[in-house]
């Protein structure tokens, strides 16, 4: 049986199958990036709930596999060279998923590298953008006076959902007809945009009708409805 004793953040979170690939995280949008891909993929894994109510985060455990303390993280007990590999950040851990797993990235190198530079326009534009919307119309921003920061992630959210619609037309997924981890990168935030966060109609989601199909596909996925729900939330 593979031994983890050596990562600290095993002490916190018990092995239970210490073969699989642990992951660490809550259903949030980062978080369901990987627990989706780990159920499209059908790799082996253990979650882990990462409770921030209970500031498990920044334990010291969890910053021991992440000192960034945000979710997700795994271990990967048989990693490259068949040593376990710790990773962090949701961009770096799909990569890493789909060229273990030889699925959701293209083989050929053009198609890669333009897979991967959909992935970083969700991690660099998307995220921070579609997450400070949330805040400033959801969360404790709300309550500001002043609501041109408001106004000014909203703006930036209507661009960049018109860059993806643009995208979109005419092609079935992100990288045209197959379905890849640039999907599985963007359409989470759209979807907790238009849903948790209650902006659809701040951000005049009805105008991307491209965006609005290819969300309804994701959703649809058997694997994307089990992922949105691991690790489950406490009742």
């Amino acid at each position: 049986m593979t031994d983890l004793s050596a990562f600290p953040i095993t002490k916190k979170w018990p092995a239970a199958h210490p073969d699989r690939i642990q992951l660490y995280s809550l259903p949030t949008p980062n978080g369901v990036k990987v627990s989706i891909m780990l159920e499209e993929t059908g790799l082996p894994y253990e979650p882990h709930l990462v409770r921030f109510d209970a500031d498990d985060q920044t334990s010291p455990e969890f910053m021991s596999l992440n000192p960034n303390n945000k979710i997700p993280a795994i271990v990967d007990p048989n990693g490259p060279d068949g040593k376990p590999l710790p990773l962090f950040e949701s961009g770096a851990i799909l990569i890493y998923l789909a060229d273990k797993s030889g699925q959701l990235m293209p083989q050929d190198a053009a198609g890669r590298y333009e897979t991967i530079q959909w992935v970083m326009f969700q991690m660099g534009g998307i995220g921070p953008m579609f997450g400070q919307v949330g805040f400033f119309h959801k969360f404790a921003g709300k309550e500001y006076e002043d609501k041109r920061p408001r106004d000014r992630y909203i703006a930036e959210s209507k661009r960049l959902l018109g860059v993806l619609e643009q995208r979109l037309e005419g092609r079935k997924w992100v990288m045209g007809d197959h379905y890849s981890i640039a999907d599985i990168a963007i359409f989470p935030w759209v979807r907790n945009l238009v849903g948790f966060y209650e902006a659809g109609e701040l951000v005049g989601i009805q105008n991307f009708p491209n965006v609005k199909r290819v969300l309804a596909a994701f959703v649809e996925r058997p694997a994307v409805a089990r992922g949105l729900d691991i690790p489950k939330r406490p009742s």
